[in-house]
């Protein structure tokens, strides 16, 4: 019985040794999966990461070149303000007059749904921020001599800002 006994413990010594090493290569594959799948979830946190930088700067070109479209715009609409402004009253009924200005506000609609401001300047203080100064000027009739130092009393060339940034400053007369 004792041999009996014995031969019976030696396969269970033989079974326990093979279950500890089963054991331990089980852990170690638990280990390696849970490394692996450590690295598949930062790699993913990264390609994240990765994309949504990437869709950051598509905005920030795609905002690039809208502001480049408008500073090529703002010219036409410059032309138009002087049009305007030196077209004599009689032929401001004229239907073909009418249809150019029409061309005009409808430029000023498209720069206006794409987010662009004119920059408010006569009778407004200066601000560098905002306003190029092309000259200081002195009062010109005893009407303007209340008007305090550094407002702006012409605008030479309107002004424009989108969304909050600056595309161009105004070019204004500024009273002494």
């Amino acid at each position: 019985m004792t041999e009996e006994k014995q031969a019976a413990s030696v396969p269970q010594s033989g079974t326990t040794a093979s279950q500890e090493e089963f054991k331990k290569q089980l852990e170690e594959c638990e280990k390696k999966a849970a490394e692996y799948l450590s690295g598949w979830q930062r790699e993913r946190a990264d390609f994240l990461n990765y994309k949504k930088e990437e869709m950051e700067r598509i905005g920030q070109l795609i905002n690039y070149a809208r502001e480049e479209l408008i500073l090529e715009i703002l010219p036409l609409m410059d032309n138009f303000e002087v049009i305007e402004k030196k077209l004599p009253e009689n032929l401001k009924k004229n239907e073909n007059i009418k249809g150019l200005l029409q061309i005009k506000i409808q430029f000023h609609d498209f720069l206006k749904s794409l987010g662009v401001e004119e920059i408010k300047s006569v009778g407004e203080k200066f601000d560098p921020k905002f306003h190029e100064s092309v000259e200081e000027v002195e009062p010109a009739s005893p009407a303007d001599k209340g008007i305090k130092s550094g407002i702006i009393v012409e605008e030479i060339q309107k002004g424009y800002k989108s969304n909050g940034r600056l595309l161009r400053p105004a070019k204004v007369k500024v009273s002494k």
